[in-house]
């Protein structure tokens, strides 16, 4: 059976964009080839033909769910005008810890990330680092490059352990509340640069 002209990367791009919301949603360790490829509508014995291996899989889906989240943040800061805050509450509000799927992979992986592959981890880094560089940059120009760097590390290290705990407990009062008060935590940061 002949497909047509560019069936194949269109299929490829579909098991990706899956495979990016599978992971995110159910993790590395239980998100199996087999499952990754029905949820994508194919055979597991196609998977093959388009990756080498599920650790190759595995990097172009996060890959591609760190570019989802890079426009998701830049889309929230750059339609508001207090730009830092509203990237705060937005990764810290309930539909971002109801819905995983679409999330941050930080806020999703990390665990998973840090005993996985040097190459997945290198995406990993260079992703962190983009993210840093991004926070800083909407931290006050008064403060010193090294102090924003630092607030921004914080920042990203923050959110990202309060939306796993947000997700972890069994409690949705207290996994608001968690949230808010990791907003209120981090905009102590950025008022304690700024002064």
């Amino acid at each position: 059976m002949r497909y047509e002209k560019g069936h194949k990367d269109a299929t490829r791009k579909r098991i990706v964009e899956v495979a990016s919301k599978q992971l995110r949603k159910d993790g590395v360790g239980a998100s199996g080839v087999a499952a990754l490829m029905a949820s994508a509508g194919l055979t597991h014995g196609g998977f093959y033909s388009h990756f080498s291996s599920k650790d190759a899989l595995i990097e172009e889906a996060l890959r591609d769910a760190v570019e989802q989240v890079k426009v998701w943040i830049g889309s929230v800061a750059d339609s508001n005008e207090n730009k830092l805050e509203a990237v705060i509450r937005a990764y810290l509000s309930p539909y971002h810890r109801d819905n995983p799927e679409t999330g941050c992979v930080a806020g999703t992986l990390a665990p998973e990330i840090a005993r996985h592959s040097p190459a997945v981890r290198e995406m990993f880094t260079k992703s962190i680092i983009g993210h840093i560089e991004m926070i800083s940059g909407l931290l006050p120009a008064s403060a010193t490059p090294e102090a924003r760097r630092s607030v921004a590390t914080a920042i990203i290290a923050g959110t990202t352990g309060m939306i796993q705990l947000a997700r972890a407990v069994d409690d949705e009062e207290l996994s608001d509340k968690i949230l808010e008060d990791g907003i209120a935590a981090c905009m102590s940061l950025v008022r304690a640069i700024s002064s």
